[in-house]
């Protein structure tokens, strides 16, 4: 009787206090200038609102009435989402420094702890960062050598596709595989077959968590971290995580074993060898949970864009035939039966403008990873607090009817000039901007473009017989793939 009553007089004064911080939050915002948005409710703030499967589409609505800066309340936290090119060009690329802080998401904070790259701060991010880029260029990021692999592994990708003999086949798995073994022989040194378990392993706990951090119950976790007792995707998330940290330090021992200073063979062996000469300072960055937590991260981004971004446009080329004709007549005029490299790609401005809008209309982010406000900042007329939480809505960029003449439509002519050469677009942000643009970019620009034309030139993509309407519906995750669907390869004469 007793512990019933504390426990609701406890309940009272926690929504009590709730209310009280909400309501002082809301009016302080206002007083400041702070940017307008909708009222938020107690505890909730304007998750009433949310649409929890496509975030974005709310924040869309939300921009129609508030306008290009705006404030949303999720849960406890005061957040700004800015939308459209030139507000958030102005904010990730001229005011870079002011918002280049990376914000906090608890189920990220529970992967990474802190290190990596993606989701660490301060001097640590800067170190591991300039190491990262660094260490990927020694082993060909942007140079023949990684081309080559691309090429290499196109090549196994094409004799998969021969062996499903036109059938209708489901391609996600293969194409995650494809895409995999390049960042792990870069990674770990060599790559695997297709249908060797630690591929399929890797390839599965990135994919599964991918979708999970973009369900429901894991974005509920990050509003109210309190709540990660409860039983949730958000323990499976952490269950793969372990998974892959498992076989990664593993890998960790044995590259321990004959390590050589003078022959680096992979990303692991350089960091170690770092690691090495750092071991007498105190203060070193180079160590096993730096190292764990940029493997990882690097896995997973070099896995889940670049397929799904392929995904995207063999699914693109089923539903408009007649732009996957003008591709491979391209490719035939230019390259022929010869193996195509990237040296080809200035000569092929329509089939690089194709890339390009796949990348636009795929998605692949609506909303760019968080980031949070350096300096107390006056920004496009409001004031915004230094630790402000900033939302960049990626999909407004690239549906801006400014920059895009027809941004619903998948339209490649939004890439080429009024004679037919490519077009570059600066809205073009599928990669992010500014202090935090993503360090893989040049890598998933070759992979694209090797593997979709190599593809082309050797398939006619179609759907399975008795298909006639295409879904262009993303999937849900926390990135946006296609919906799953199958797909006939026929060898081109």
């Amino acid at each position: 009787m007793y512990v019933t009553g504390f426990i609701l007089i406890l309940i009272f004064l926690l929504i009590f206090v709730a209310v009280k911080s909400v309501k002082d939050d809301w009016k302080r915002g206002i007083l400041e200038n702070f940017p307008p948005g909708p009222a938020p409710l107690p505890l909730i703030g304007n998750l009433h609102l949310l649409n929890f499967k496509r975030p974005q589409k709310t924040y869309a609505e939300l921009s129609r009435k508030y306008g290009s800066v705006f404030s949303v309340q999720l849960g406890m936290k005061k957040t700004v989402v800015l939308s459209g090119y030139e507000t958030v060009r102005d904010a990730l690329v001229t005011h870079a420094n002011e918002f280049g802080e990376r914000g906090t998401i608890p189920i990220f904070e529970d992967i990474n702890k802190g290190f990596g790259i993606t989701f660490s701060h301060g001097e640590q991010w800067r170190v591991m960062r300039r190491f990262t880029l660094s260490t990927l260029r020694d082993f060909g990021m942007g140079k023949r050598t990684i081309e080559d692999k691309i090429i290499e592994e196109t090549e196994n990708l094409i004799k998969h596709f021969h062996s499903l003999e036109g059938k209708p086949s489901d391609i996600t798995r293969i194409m995650n595989a494809a895409v995999a073994n390049l960042i792990i022989s870069i990674v770990l040194g060599n790559r695997f077959d297709y249908d060797h378990p630690t591929l399929l392993t890797l390839s599965q706990l990135v994919t599964e968590n991918i979708r999970l951090i973009g369900t429901p119950m894991v974005k509920l976790y990050n509003l109210f971290p309190a709540l990660g007792f409860l039983p949730g995707n958000h323990k499976t998330v952490m269950k793969n995580v372990n998974e892959i940290h498992s076989f990664l330090r593993k890998t960790f021992l044995e590259s321990r074993k004959d390590l050589n200073s003078d022959n680096k063979r992979n990303f692991i062996d350089a960091f170690l060898v770092k690691e090495q000469e750092e071991k007498t300072n105190p203060k070193s960055y180079f160590h096993d949970l730096n190292l764990v937590s940029v493997v990882t991260s690097l896995l997973t981004a070099g896995t889940d864009t670049t397929s799904s971004t392929l995904r995207w446009g063999l699914l693109l080329m089923l539903k408009y035939p007649q732009i996957q004709r003008k591709v491979q007549e391209e490719i035939d005029r230019v390259v022929g039966s010869k193996h195509l490299s990237i040296g080809h790609r200035k000569l092929m401005p329509y089939t690089d403008a194709v890339i390009h809008e796949v990348q636009r209309f795929g998605n692949i982010f609506p909303l760019d990873f968080p980031r949070e406000t350096t300096v107390d900042i006056n920004f496009k007329g409001y004031f915004l607090p230094k630790g402000t939480c900033i939302i960049p809505l990626l999909e407004s960029v690239l549906y801006d009817k400014s920059q895009f003449e027809k941004p619903e439509e998948f339209n490649p002519e939004h890439f080429l000039d009024s004679k037919g050469n490519f077009l570059k677009k600066d809205a073009l942000m599928n990669f992010g901007a500014g202090r935090r643009i993503c360090i893989g970019e040049n890598l998933a620009k070759m992979e694209l473009f090797i593997f979709f034309t190599s593809l082309m030139q050797k398939f006619n993509f179609c759907p399975p017989p008795g298909v006639t309407h295409i879904d262009l519906t993303p999937a849900v995750g926390f990135t946006s793939p296609p919906s799953p669907y199958e797909i006939c390869a026929l060898p081109r004469e």
